[in-house]
Parts: C-alpha cells; sequence; structure tokens
C-alpha cells in the first residue's frame, strides 16, 4: 500500500514538494480542507509567508485539526515557514493579530527571518546527517533554530545556527530542498513515514 502524503496548500511552494513527494516513492495530494487532512498518513508544510499561512489555517478552519492530528502522532515535514510553524515556539512573530502561530510539532524555538530578508537569501552546501554526502541547501528569508528540547536531534547547521532537526517523526528544514532536484530530505521523510528511518 502506497503512503499517502498530503501537502498544506493554502499558500507556498505546494507544487515542488508534490513533486518531490511523488519522486521519493509517495502517494502525493493537496491538503485545503479537514476532511483531505483526515485522508493522509502524513503531511508537509511548505514554504511560503508563515503569517499568511497562520491567517489561513483559521480561515480553513484547520488549526485545531492539525494540532490535534500532530499531538497524535501523525509524521510532519516543514521547509522554512513550514519548520517556523512546527515549533512551540516563535521569535519575531509578525504583528499582532496577524502572527505566525505555533503548531508545536518539534520541540524548538525558532526565529522567523533570521538569516535577513530576501536580499540576503543564499545557497550552499551543508553537512546533513543521515544523508551520504552534503545537502545542496537554498535559504529564502530563512528561519532558525534557537533552541531545542532534549528529545530534539540536530541534523544540520549552518555556520553556527541549526537549519535542520528531527523529533521522532516529524522533520523540519529552515532551507528548501523541494527547489534543488535533490530528493535525499524527501525520500528521508517518507522513509520516517514508513517506519524505515
Amino acid at each position: 500500500m502506497s503512503l499517502r502524503v498530503g501537502v498544506l496548500a493554502l499558500q507556498g511552494d505546494t507544487r515542488e514538494h508534490l513533486a518531490a513527494l511523488r519522486e521519493a516513492g509517495a502517494e502525493a495530494s493537496t491538503v485545503r480542507r479537514a476532511s483531505e487532512l483526515d485522508a493522509v498518513d502524513a503531511l508537509v508544510i511548505p514554504g511560503g509567508e508563515s503569517t499568511t499561512m497562520s491567517h489561513l489555517l483559521r480561515e480553513f478552519e484547520l488549526l485545531e485539526p492539525l494540532r490535534t492530528r500532530l499531538a497524535d502522532g501523525m509524521p510532519a515535514y516543514g521547509s522554512c515557514a513550514g519548520m517556523i510553524l512546527l515549533a512551540t515556539e516563535i521569535l519575531d512573530a509578525g504583528a499582532e493579530g496577524r502572527e505566525a502561530v505555533p503548531l508545536g510539532g518539534i520541540d524548538m524555538t525558532v526565529r522567523r527571518n533570521a538569516f535577513g530578508r530576501q536580499v540576503d537569501s543564499f545557497e550552499g552546501d551543508i553537512d546533513f546527517h543521515g544523508l551520504d554526502g552534503p545537502a545542496h541547501a537554498v535559504f529564502i528569508r530563512a528561519p532558525w533554530v534557537e533552541r531545542v528540547g532534549p528529545d530534539v536531534q540536530v541534523l544540520a547547521r549552518a555556520g553556527d545556527h541549526i537549519v535542520a532537526v528531527r523529533q521522532r517523526r516529524v522533520l523540519a528544514t529552515a532551507f528548501h530542498p523541494e527547489m534543488t532536484g535533490d530528493r535525499r530530505v524527501h525520500k528521508l521523510f517518507v522513509d520516517v513515514v514508513a517506519h524505515r528511518a
């Protein structure tokens, strides 16, 4: 039976994640409603704008169902804005009433836009625990992790900054592997969903 992995499709780079998941061996579909969330085994939260995504999670009545599924152990992977939303605490969360909301999937504190503005975006190779060789990482207005809980595994750093983590069956990266053609991070996630990693 194939694994059904949803990609949150409210805002952000949904299409690229769908393609990467399919290439990694999963059955991938978009998630915009609670019924679609109920139909998947795992969820990817893509990059985008974390405050906009938080607003749309409320508008589409997905915020509490998603928190519940994560609390119940649903595997998830978040890239960039997805990393921010999977945190238990968000620093520089945005303007009151339009702030990014934590979903509590990983015991970590994340700082939004930590690497700077759009013009400060960059890319480079980083060592990534669990991959056979460095990963080429694309950082766009990227966050970084300032604190991890005792059960969180640090998977990668850029300089002194934590940029990839895992807690049980939930992964997060500050960068965008879906933009590079390297499917190893998505394959790692599919293996996590299938209990192979």
